[in-house]
């Protein structure tokens, strides 16, 4: 859906590799045996992001402040966690509190859409003389493997696919991003018909020679990237199955209701469940500098129904404790409320909502006093969020990576995790 009161930035906004890793072991447990297909998928860490682009309201979702001056028209309703409430817009999502966290202390001191959301992908500000790695990036790194026919970075997108290499940025092209856009399949998936296997198979043997040869003499990490890209493609074509979401026993729209959201939302489990080890969901626009209450009664509605039968079809398949939740912005709104009934940027003092692996059920960290212009206890910003979403995955946040030899801290050094909320 496309927000008529946003601000009109270009901010809010597939290749082979593109789409061309988890696991070839779960593809063969499933093959083998269901129960065993569940068992080693209960295991296998992954994470889910739900992006809210735009900026979406922290006191229209995760910290109402109901009666007072900033607080708006809507209620503050309780959750499944006797003591935590949140707005009344979200009541799916309210009776699965007992499976998330809240950080309710976010000061970024950062309101430019951009910039914003580079600090929230990368738990770094932006640096003239430094590129740091999207989280999406990151975790393909560390948890995808080499036999997941699945990009390790997914980013299902309300417009066009395709590939961004930048997002990884010194950890290499490999590990970049894959854009599906509209939640659509990959396109060439099919091998031609006039192709039979045995050409196939003949044609790929010409072509692994031929790359052997050329990278015994000039191997770099693009062209490392292109020889898997073009084997996960293969793979892939085994795998496009996943996205046929209506294949689905009961149609998408009964469960996750009649809109892209709703489709894309239901594509993300679907891939999560077939290996996929980072899942990137966009919702737009939140930026609700106009007539926020009107929007904010609109764009939750279609939130808060996917995102909580989504919740719901993880914990039925045993994957919801393996599988790292955020629910996150470039920022939040602001307390005061302008003159065109709007909210405008506000990064001083807002919410995240998280859940699933590694983290605390029920918990909450941070608060903001009582019109919400301020945080009052437990300040965090995005370098502790990086730092918690790493240690709850099972890594040593303060670990380097290695770049021709130079360490490269994972996370920023000056940042540390937010222990009230791991488990």
């Amino acid at each position: 859906m496309r927000c008529q009161y946003a601000c009109g930035t270009n901010e809010h906004g597939v290749s082979r590799r593109a789409f061309l890793g988890g696991a070839a072991g779960a593809g063969l447990a499933a093959l083998t045996s269901p129960l065993a297909a569940k068992e080693l998928s209960s295991k296998q860490k992954r994470v889910l992001v739900v992006w809210l682009s735009g900026g979406v309201s922290q006191l229209e979702t995760w910290d109402p402040k109901p009666g007072t001056v900033t607080g708006g028209p809507f209620r503050a309703i309780p959750t499944s966690v006797p003591g935590i409430y949140i707005s009344e817009l979200l009541p799916k999502t309210a009776k699965w509190m007992h499976k998330l966290a809240l950080v309710r202390g976010i000061n970024t001191k950062e309101d430019d859409h951009g910039k914003g959301a580079y600090i929230m992908h990368t738990g770094r500000r932006q640096e003239p003389a430094n590129s740091f790695p999207h989280l999406g990036s990151v975790c393909s790194k560390l948890l995808t493997t080499d036999a997941n026919p699945l990009p390790g970075y997914l980013n299902i997108v309300p417009g066009g696919g395709g590939q961004s290499a930048a997002d990884a940025a010194y950890l290499g092209p490999r590990f970049g991003s894959v854009g599906i856009g509209e939640g659509k399949a990959p396109a060439n998936l099919d091998r031609p018909g006039s192709i039979n296997n045995d050409l196939d198979q003949q044609r790929h043997m010409l072509r692994q020679a031929a790359n052997e040869r050329f990278l015994a003499r000039r191997r770099s990490a693009m062209t490392e990237a292109y020889t898997q890209t073009y084997d996960q493609a293969r793979l892939l074509m085994e795998k496009k199955s996943l996205f046929n979401i209506d294949s689905e026993a009961v149609p998408v729209g009964d469960r996750y209701g009649r809109h892209d959201f709703g489709r894309h939302c239901l594509l993300a489990r679907r891939l999560l469940e077939g290996g996929a080890t980072f899942v990137k969901v966009t919702h737009t626009n939140y930026d609700t500098h106009h007539e926020n209450f009107d929007f904010h009664i609109e764009q939750l509605s279609e939130f808060d129904k996917p995102f909580s039968n989504l919740l719901e079809e993880l914990d039925d398949r045993g994957m919801l404790e393996s599988t790292l939740i955020m629910v996150k912005s470039e920022f939040g709104r602001t307390p005061n409320i302008n003159r065109n009934y709007g909210r405008d940027h506000w990064s001083r003092a807002w919410s995240v909502a998280l859940g699933g692996c590694g983290l605390k059920p029920g918990a909450v960290v941070g608060k903001t006093n009582a019109t919400g212009t301020a945080v009052v206890d437990r300040e965090v910003d995005g370098g502790h969020l990086f730092h918690t979403y790493l240690r709850a995955l099972g890594f040593d946040s303060k670990r380097n990576f290695y770049v021709d030899q130079r360490p490269m801290p994972m996370a920023d050094p000056k940042g540390a995790a937010i222990e009230e909320i791991l488990a």
